[in-house]
């Protein structure tokens, strides 16, 4: 199997949508902010400086993630997701490695991410990664029950 790191692109863009919907559906719902971001990546993500990429299995699109900028020194990853036949492949660790080497290319001093704490294999890949848990401070998503920073640098 042949892996690649895609940016984003317009003729990749329903895989963003259709991915993270995926996952949403089994796990939780799609809330207002997920349809807004999913509806419209370029100008909810991209336009605000934030950066959409995807990974490909000889050349099936097959995952994606974002990080979306929060202010100049903190991005948020978000919107990770593999698709339920291409899991346990190591895929979302690929993502998570790019994740993390785009926000040390951007200058991040600091990626947050919210998650659920149901997403027993996700906390224990983000913690793989030096990912630790801080304080909740937002209601920006409602089936957030943890947040976790990582310094990238």
């Amino acid at each position: 199997m042949e892996i690649q790191i895609v940016p984003y692109s317009e003729a990749h863009r329903p895989y963003f949508k259709s991915l993270n919907k995926e996952w949403l559906e089994k796990y939780f719902k799609v809330e207002p902010i997920d349809t807004r971001m999913l509806s419209n990546p370029q100008v909810e993500i991209i336009d605000k400086g934030g950066h959409i990429f995807y990974v490909a299995a000889d050349d099936a699109v097959v995952g994606t993630a974002a990080l979306l900028k929060v202010d100049k020194d903190t991005y948020e990853l978000a919107k990770m997701a593999v698709t339920e036949k291409f899991q346990g492949h190591g895929l979302g660790k690929r993502l998570l490695e790019h994740s993390i080497e785009l926000a040390k290319e951007l200058g991040a001093n600091t990626l947050i991410l919210y998650s659920n704490t149901k997403l027993i294999t996700a906390i224990a890949l983000y913690r793989k990664f030096g990912f630790t848990e801080a304080p909740l401070d937002s209601e920006l998503y409602e089936r957030a029950n943890i947040k976790m920073t990582l310094s990238p640098r």
